[in-house]
Protein backbone atom coordinates (compact mmCIF):
# COMPACT_ATOMS: atom_id res chain seq x y z
CA UNK A 1 0.00 0.00 0.00
CA UNK A 2 1.36 3.59 -1.04
CA UNK A 3 2.25 5.75 2.07
CA UNK A 4 0.36 8.33 0.10
CA UNK A 5 -2.78 6.83 -0.27
CA UNK A 6 -5.83 8.68 0.74
CA UNK A 7 -7.99 7.50 3.85
CA UNK A 8 -10.93 6.65 1.28
CA UNK A 9 -9.25 4.51 -0.66
CA UNK A 10 -8.04 2.08 2.24
CA UNK A 11 -10.33 0.41 4.87
CA UNK A 12 -12.40 2.32 7.52
CA UNK A 13 -9.80 0.32 9.82
CA UNK A 14 -6.96 1.25 9.00
CA UNK A 15 -8.02 5.24 8.33
CA UNK A 16 -9.59 5.34 11.85
CA UNK A 17 -6.28 4.07 13.17
CA UNK A 18 -4.17 6.66 11.28
CA UNK A 19 -6.26 9.55 12.55
CA UNK A 20 -6.04 8.45 15.74
CA UNK A 21 -2.36 7.95 16.14
CA UNK A 22 -2.69 11.76 14.19
CA UNK A 23 -5.52 13.38 16.27
CA UNK A 24 -2.87 15.31 18.27
CA UNK A 25 -1.84 16.83 15.15
CA UNK A 26 -5.23 17.78 14.23
CA UNK A 27 -4.75 21.49 15.80
CA UNK A 28 -1.01 21.71 14.75
CA UNK A 29 -2.22 20.43 11.08
CA UNK A 30 -4.85 23.36 11.17
CA UNK A 31 -2.31 25.88 12.74
CA UNK A 32 -0.14 25.61 9.64
CA UNK A 33 -2.95 25.72 7.28
CA UNK A 34 -4.63 28.67 8.79
CA UNK A 35 -1.05 30.75 8.76
CA UNK A 36 -0.13 29.53 5.50
CA UNK A 37 2.59 27.65 6.32
CA UNK A 38 1.44 24.58 4.78
CA UNK A 39 -0.02 24.96 0.99
CA UNK A 40 0.15 21.18 0.11
CA UNK A 41 -0.35 18.03 2.00
CA UNK A 42 3.67 16.82 1.13
CA UNK A 43 4.69 20.25 3.37
CA UNK A 44 1.96 19.50 6.03
CA UNK A 45 3.71 15.96 6.21
CA UNK A 46 7.13 17.13 6.83
CA UNK A 47 6.05 19.84 9.12
CA UNK A 48 3.83 17.39 11.17
CA UNK A 49 6.75 15.31 11.03
CA UNK A 50 4.45 11.92 10.42
CA UNK A 51 3.45 9.59 7.53
CA UNK A 52 2.07 10.84 4.66
CA UNK A 53 -1.11 8.52 5.31
CA UNK A 54 -1.14 10.15 9.16
CA UNK A 55 -1.00 13.32 6.88
CA UNK A 56 -3.60 12.53 4.74
CA UNK A 57 -5.90 11.03 7.28
CA UNK A 58 -5.21 14.45 9.69
CA UNK A 59 -6.21 16.65 6.65
CA UNK A 60 -9.42 14.63 5.30
CA UNK A 61 -10.63 14.61 9.38
CA UNK A 62 -10.34 18.64 9.08
CA UNK A 63 -12.26 18.40 5.73
CA UNK A 64 -14.67 16.92 7.25
CA UNK A 65 -15.38 19.43 10.36
CA UNK A 66 -15.21 21.93 7.52
CA UNK A 67 -12.19 23.71 7.84
CA UNK A 68 -10.25 22.83 4.94
CA UNK A 69 -10.40 21.51 1.61
CA UNK A 70 -8.08 19.04 -0.28
CA UNK A 71 -7.69 19.71 -3.82
CA UNK A 72 -7.15 16.71 -5.22
CA UNK A 73 -5.52 18.58 -8.18
CA UNK A 74 -1.93 17.82 -7.48
CA UNK A 75 0.35 20.91 -7.16
CA UNK A 76 3.63 21.31 -6.34
CA UNK A 77 6.01 24.97 -5.67
CA UNK A 78 8.24 25.96 -8.21
CA UNK A 79 11.46 23.84 -8.18
CA UNK A 80 10.30 21.05 -5.81
CA UNK A 81 11.36 17.62 -6.95
CA UNK A 82 8.84 14.32 -6.61
CA UNK A 83 5.12 13.57 -7.68
CA UNK A 84 3.37 16.94 -6.96
CA UNK A 85 0.77 16.86 -3.52
CA UNK A 86 -2.30 17.90 -2.87
CA UNK A 87 -3.22 21.11 -2.18
CA UNK A 88 -4.69 22.27 1.41
CA UNK A 89 -6.99 25.41 1.22
CA UNK A 90 -9.25 26.71 4.08
CA UNK A 91 -12.66 26.67 3.71
CA UNK A 92 -14.51 29.47 2.05
CA UNK A 93 -17.54 28.55 3.63
CA UNK A 94 -16.06 27.82 6.55
CA UNK A 95 -16.89 29.06 10.55
CA UNK A 96 -16.05 32.68 11.65
CA UNK A 97 -15.37 34.16 15.02
CA UNK A 98 -16.90 37.30 15.51
CA UNK A 99 -14.24 40.20 15.96
CA UNK A 100 -15.16 43.65 17.61
CA UNK A 101 -12.72 46.52 17.96
CA UNK A 102 -13.80 49.68 20.55
CA UNK A 103 -11.60 52.51 19.93
CA UNK A 104 -11.76 56.63 20.68
CA UNK A 105 -13.49 57.40 17.83
CA UNK A 106 -15.95 54.67 17.35
CA UNK A 107 -16.51 50.76 17.54
CA UNK A 108 -16.66 48.21 14.50
CA UNK A 109 -18.01 44.73 14.66
CA UNK A 110 -16.71 41.79 11.86
CA UNK A 111 -16.92 38.27 10.94
CA UNK A 112 -13.44 36.55 10.08
CA UNK A 113 -12.63 32.78 8.91
CA UNK A 114 -9.86 31.08 9.11
CA UNK A 115 -6.44 32.47 7.80
CA UNK A 116 -7.45 36.18 9.06
CA UNK A 117 -9.88 36.63 6.04
CA UNK A 118 -12.27 39.06 6.85
CA UNK A 119 -16.13 37.83 5.90
CA UNK A 120 -18.50 40.18 6.44
CA UNK A 121 -18.50 43.56 8.16
CA UNK A 122 -20.92 45.78 10.39
CA UNK A 123 -21.10 49.69 9.36
CA UNK A 124 -18.79 51.16 11.88
CA UNK A 125 -20.49 53.83 15.04
CA UNK A 126 -18.51 56.95 15.32
CA UNK A 127 -19.41 57.63 19.07
CA UNK A 128 -18.46 55.56 22.27
CA UNK A 129 -20.37 55.63 25.40
CA UNK A 130 -19.56 56.29 28.92
CA UNK A 131 -21.24 53.41 29.95
CA UNK A 132 -18.63 49.95 28.52
CA UNK A 133 -22.42 47.96 28.80
CA UNK A 134 -23.60 50.11 26.06
CA UNK A 135 -21.09 49.88 23.63
CA UNK A 136 -19.90 46.45 23.74
CA UNK A 137 -23.80 45.42 23.73
CA UNK A 138 -24.09 47.32 20.03
CA UNK A 139 -21.05 46.18 18.58
CA UNK A 140 -22.40 42.14 19.44
CA UNK A 141 -25.76 43.35 18.47
CA UNK A 142 -24.01 44.34 15.25
CA UNK A 143 -22.06 41.26 15.05
CA UNK A 144 -25.11 38.79 15.42
CA UNK A 145 -26.79 40.62 13.04
CA UNK A 146 -23.83 39.70 10.70
CA UNK A 147 -24.04 35.96 11.81
CA UNK A 148 -27.56 36.40 10.95
CA UNK A 149 -27.25 37.64 7.12
CA UNK A 150 -24.81 34.98 6.41
CA UNK A 151 -25.64 32.09 8.05
CA UNK A 152 -21.98 31.08 9.20
CA UNK A 153 -21.57 29.13 12.47
CA UNK A 154 -19.46 30.99 14.86
CA UNK A 155 -16.31 29.56 16.87
CA UNK A 156 -16.68 32.60 19.40
CA UNK A 157 -15.85 35.84 20.12
CA UNK A 158 -13.08 38.53 20.49
CA UNK A 159 -12.81 42.08 21.41
CA UNK A 160 -10.18 44.56 21.13
CA UNK A 161 -9.80 47.71 23.23
CA UNK A 162 -7.47 50.00 23.26
CA UNK A 163 -5.92 49.55 27.01
CA UNK A 164 -4.11 47.36 29.10
CA UNK A 165 -6.41 44.03 30.18
CA UNK A 166 -5.39 42.85 33.24
CA UNK A 167 -5.02 38.97 33.16
CA UNK A 168 -6.45 36.53 34.68
CA UNK A 169 -9.53 39.26 35.51
CA UNK A 170 -10.13 40.91 31.77
CA UNK A 171 -10.15 44.08 33.07
CA UNK A 172 -9.46 47.07 31.74
CA UNK A 173 -6.87 48.90 33.66
CA UNK A 174 -5.97 52.26 31.85
CA UNK A 175 -8.72 53.16 29.21
CA UNK A 176 -7.00 56.88 29.19
CA UNK A 177 -8.67 57.50 26.01
CA UNK A 178 -12.42 56.24 26.28
CA UNK A 179 -14.42 57.53 28.98
CA UNK A 180 -14.66 54.11 30.60
CA UNK A 181 -14.20 53.59 34.38
CA UNK A 182 -11.11 52.34 35.26
CA UNK A 183 -10.47 48.50 35.77
CA UNK A 184 -14.29 47.72 33.89
CA UNK A 185 -14.30 44.38 33.59
CA UNK A 186 -14.81 44.49 29.71
CA UNK A 187 -14.57 40.63 29.06
CA UNK A 188 -17.11 39.60 31.67
CA UNK A 189 -19.34 42.17 29.74
CA UNK A 190 -18.47 41.27 26.69
CA UNK A 191 -19.27 37.60 27.23
CA UNK A 192 -22.74 38.28 29.21
CA UNK A 193 -23.37 40.48 25.79
CA UNK A 194 -22.34 37.39 23.67
CA UNK A 195 -24.22 35.15 25.42
CA UNK A 196 -27.58 37.12 25.68
CA UNK A 197 -27.35 37.60 21.87
CA UNK A 198 -27.54 33.66 21.50
CA UNK A 199 -23.67 33.50 20.12
CA UNK A 200 -22.32 29.90 21.56
CA UNK A 201 -18.27 29.71 21.97
CA UNK A 202 -16.11 31.47 24.05
CA UNK A 203 -15.56 35.48 24.63
CA UNK A 204 -12.42 37.16 24.85
CA UNK A 205 -11.46 40.64 25.81
CA UNK A 206 -7.34 42.27 25.09
CA UNK A 207 -5.04 45.16 24.24
CA UNK A 208 -5.98 46.53 20.68
CA UNK A 209 -2.29 46.79 19.84
CA UNK A 210 -1.51 43.29 21.61
CA UNK A 211 -4.06 41.90 18.97
CA UNK A 212 -2.70 43.92 15.71
CA UNK A 213 0.75 42.13 16.62
CA UNK A 214 -0.48 38.74 17.08
CA UNK A 215 -2.75 39.30 13.82
CA UNK A 216 0.65 40.59 11.89
CA UNK A 217 2.88 37.69 13.15
CA UNK A 218 0.34 35.06 11.82
CA UNK A 219 -0.85 36.49 8.85
CA UNK A 220 1.12 39.84 7.59
CA UNK A 221 4.11 41.86 7.98
CA UNK A 222 5.33 39.71 11.31
CA UNK A 223 5.18 36.18 9.56
CA UNK A 224 8.43 34.51 10.25
CA UNK A 225 10.24 37.13 12.28
CA UNK A 226 11.05 35.15 16.02
CA UNK A 227 11.05 38.30 18.03
CA UNK A 228 8.55 40.58 16.80
CA UNK A 229 8.03 44.55 18.03
CA UNK A 230 4.75 46.11 17.43
CA UNK A 231 4.33 50.06 18.04
CA UNK A 232 1.20 51.57 16.60
CA UNK A 233 -1.00 54.61 17.09
CA UNK A 234 -4.29 54.56 15.70
CA UNK A 235 -6.67 56.76 16.70
CA UNK A 236 -5.38 58.14 20.32
CA UNK A 237 -2.00 57.38 22.11
CA UNK A 238 0.64 54.71 21.25
CA UNK A 239 0.67 50.98 21.74
CA UNK A 240 3.43 48.13 21.79
CA UNK A 241 3.25 44.32 21.83
CA UNK A 242 5.91 41.61 21.65
CA UNK A 243 5.97 38.37 20.00
CA UNK A 244 8.61 36.05 21.22
CA UNK A 245 9.07 32.60 19.94
CA UNK A 246 5.39 32.67 17.78
CA UNK A 247 3.45 33.60 21.64
CA UNK A 248 2.10 37.26 22.78
CA UNK A 249 4.58 38.59 25.45
CA UNK A 250 1.78 39.37 27.75
CA UNK A 251 4.44 39.81 31.21
CA UNK A 252 2.91 38.22 34.42
CA UNK A 253 -0.30 39.74 34.29
CA UNK A 254 -1.44 40.84 30.58
CA UNK A 255 0.12 44.58 31.08
CA UNK A 256 3.71 44.26 29.43
CA UNK A 257 4.88 46.80 26.36
CA UNK A 258 3.49 49.66 27.47
CA UNK A 259 5.49 51.67 25.23
CA UNK A 260 3.04 54.58 25.44
CA UNK A 261 4.71 55.86 28.52
CA UNK A 262 8.71 55.74 27.39
CA UNK A 263 9.63 59.67 28.10
CA UNK A 264 11.10 60.73 24.11
CA UNK A 265 10.85 64.54 25.10
CA UNK A 266 11.23 65.18 28.90
CA UNK A 267 9.79 69.01 28.54
CA UNK A 268 7.23 67.60 26.58
CA UNK A 269 3.59 67.67 27.39
CA UNK A 270 1.48 66.86 29.78
CA UNK A 271 0.62 62.85 29.74
CA UNK A 272 -2.14 61.09 31.52
CA UNK A 273 -0.43 58.93 33.26
CA UNK A 274 1.10 61.91 35.43
CA UNK A 275 4.94 62.16 33.29
CA UNK A 276 5.65 64.57 30.80
CA UNK A 277 6.92 64.12 27.00
CA UNK A 278 5.54 60.05 26.99
CA UNK A 279 5.49 58.54 23.06
CA UNK A 280 2.02 58.41 23.93
CA UNK A 281 1.31 62.08 23.62
CA UNK A 282 4.05 63.20 21.18
CA UNK A 283 3.45 60.98 18.90
CA UNK A 284 0.09 60.06 18.20
CA UNK A 285 -2.44 61.82 15.76
CA UNK A 286 -3.46 64.37 17.91
CA UNK A 287 0.41 65.76 18.69
CA UNK A 288 0.95 65.46 14.66
CA UNK A 289 -1.91 67.93 14.04
CA UNK A 290 -1.14 70.00 17.06
CA UNK A 291 2.74 70.51 15.52
CA UNK A 292 0.96 71.07 12.23
CA UNK A 293 -1.09 74.05 13.59
CA UNK A 294 -4.19 72.14 12.89
CA UNK A 295 -7.40 71.96 14.90
CA UNK A 296 -8.53 68.59 14.65
CA UNK A 297 -12.39 68.80 13.44
CA UNK A 298 -15.01 66.75 14.21
CA UNK A 299 -16.32 65.20 10.78
CA UNK A 300 -13.37 62.14 10.84
CA UNK A 301 -11.20 60.09 12.86
CA UNK A 302 -7.79 61.77 14.27
CA UNK A 303 -5.64 59.48 11.99
CA UNK A 304 -7.60 60.25 9.21
CA UNK A 305 -7.20 64.00 9.60
CA UNK A 306 -3.41 63.32 10.27
CA UNK A 307 -2.88 60.75 7.32
CA UNK A 308 -4.60 63.14 4.99
CA UNK A 309 -2.81 66.18 5.91
CA UNK A 310 0.56 64.31 4.95
CA UNK A 311 -0.38 62.99 1.81
CA UNK A 312 -1.75 66.29 0.47
CA UNK A 313 0.18 69.03 2.26
CA UNK A 314 3.38 67.42 2.68
CA UNK A 315 4.96 70.10 0.96
CA UNK A 316 3.48 72.67 3.18
CA UNK A 317 7.03 73.50 5.44
CA UNK A 318 5.19 73.50 8.80
CA UNK A 319 3.25 69.64 7.81
CA UNK A 320 7.44 69.10 7.23
CA UNK A 321 8.88 69.68 10.61
CA UNK A 322 5.98 68.10 11.82
CA UNK A 323 6.63 64.86 10.42
CA UNK A 324 10.09 64.90 11.20
CA UNK A 325 9.63 65.84 14.78
CA UNK A 326 7.07 63.19 14.81
CA UNK A 327 9.57 60.30 13.16
CA UNK A 328 12.38 61.88 15.61
CA UNK A 329 10.20 61.21 18.69
CA UNK A 330 9.42 57.64 17.54
CA UNK A 331 12.75 57.23 16.21
CA UNK A 332 14.12 57.70 20.22
CA UNK A 333 11.52 55.68 21.61
CA UNK A 334 12.31 52.39 19.17
CA UNK A 335 15.48 52.61 19.73
CA UNK A 336 15.48 52.63 23.86
CA UNK A 337 13.24 49.22 22.80
CA UNK A 338 15.56 48.11 20.73
CA UNK A 339 18.28 48.29 23.27
CA UNK A 340 16.56 46.77 25.70
CA UNK A 341 14.81 43.97 23.63
CA UNK A 342 16.91 43.02 20.59
CA UNK A 343 14.00 42.11 18.24
CA UNK A 344 14.36 40.47 14.16
CA UNK A 345 11.65 42.79 12.99
CA UNK A 346 9.75 45.77 14.13
CA UNK A 347 6.44 46.62 12.63
CA UNK A 348 4.37 50.27 12.86
CA UNK A 349 0.94 50.50 12.20
CA UNK A 350 -1.24 53.34 12.18
CA UNK A 351 0.10 56.97 11.62
CA UNK A 352 3.39 55.52 12.66
CA UNK A 353 3.19 53.47 9.20
CA UNK A 354 2.36 56.39 7.25
CA UNK A 355 5.41 58.49 9.05
CA UNK A 356 7.70 55.50 7.68
CA UNK A 357 6.30 55.16 4.45
CA UNK A 358 6.94 58.86 4.41
CA UNK A 359 10.61 59.09 5.51
CA UNK A 360 12.31 55.94 5.83
CA UNK A 361 15.44 57.11 5.64
CA UNK A 362 15.14 59.28 8.44
CA UNK A 363 13.04 56.57 11.12
CA UNK A 364 15.48 54.00 10.01
CA UNK A 365 18.42 56.52 10.72
CA UNK A 366 17.15 58.11 14.26
CA UNK A 367 16.75 53.76 15.01
CA UNK A 368 20.30 53.41 13.88
CA UNK A 369 22.47 56.14 15.61
CA UNK A 370 20.29 55.71 18.38
CA UNK A 371 20.54 51.76 19.45
CA UNK A 372 23.88 49.59 19.79
CA UNK A 373 22.04 47.00 18.26
CA UNK A 374 20.85 49.38 15.37
CA UNK A 375 24.50 50.52 14.85
CA UNK A 376 25.74 46.46 13.95
CA UNK A 377 23.09 45.86 11.32
CA UNK A 378 19.66 47.82 11.74
CA UNK A 379 16.50 45.85 12.56
CA UNK A 380 14.12 45.40 9.96
CA UNK A 381 11.80 48.44 10.33
CA UNK A 382 8.20 47.39 8.48
CA UNK A 383 4.68 48.42 7.55
CA UNK A 384 2.37 46.72 9.15
CA UNK A 385 0.31 45.48 6.11
CA UNK A 386 -3.43 44.35 7.47
CA UNK A 387 -5.62 47.08 7.16
CA UNK A 388 -7.60 45.93 10.35
CA UNK A 389 -5.29 43.56 12.53
CA UNK A 390 -6.85 44.61 15.74
CA UNK A 391 -9.89 43.01 14.10
CA UNK A 392 -8.20 39.79 12.65
CA UNK A 393 -6.28 39.83 15.63
CA UNK A 394 -9.99 39.54 18.23
CA UNK A 395 -10.94 36.86 16.00
CA UNK A 396 -7.63 35.18 16.75
CA UNK A 397 -8.78 35.01 20.23
CA UNK A 398 -11.80 32.97 19.51
CA UNK A 399 -9.99 31.24 17.20
CA UNK A 400 -7.20 29.35 19.07
CA UNK A 401 -9.39 27.01 21.04
CA UNK A 402 -9.95 25.60 17.67
CA UNK A 403 -6.33 25.56 16.80
CA UNK A 404 -5.66 23.74 20.08
CA UNK A 405 -8.34 20.93 20.05
CA UNK A 406 -10.28 21.37 16.81
CA UNK A 407 -12.69 18.30 17.66
CA UNK A 408 -13.00 19.37 21.33
CA UNK A 409 -13.85 23.18 20.36
CA UNK A 410 -16.17 22.96 17.85
CA UNK A 411 -18.16 20.69 20.10
CA UNK A 412 -19.44 23.25 21.88
CA UNK A 413 -20.23 25.56 18.98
Amino acid sequence: MSGDTTPGAVGEGSTRTRLDRGRGALGPALELVHTGRAPTRAVLTAELGVTRATAGAVAAELEALGLIRVDARPGAAAGSQGRPSHRLELAGDGPVALAAQVHADGFRAALVGLGGRIVATAPGCETVDADPAKVLGSVVEAGAELLRRTGRRCVGAGVAVPSAVAEPEGTALNPLHLAWPAGAPVREIFAECVRAAGITGPAFAANDVNLAALAEHRHGAGRGARDLLCVATGHRGVGGALVLDGRLHTGSSGLALEVGHLTVSPEGRPCHCGSRGCLDVEADPLAFLTAAGRDPGPEVSLLQQANELIRDHRADPTVRTAVEALIDRLGLGLAGLVNILNPDRIILGGLHRTLLDTDPERLRAVVADRSLWGRSGGVPILACSLDHNSLVGAAELAWQPVLDDPIAALAHT
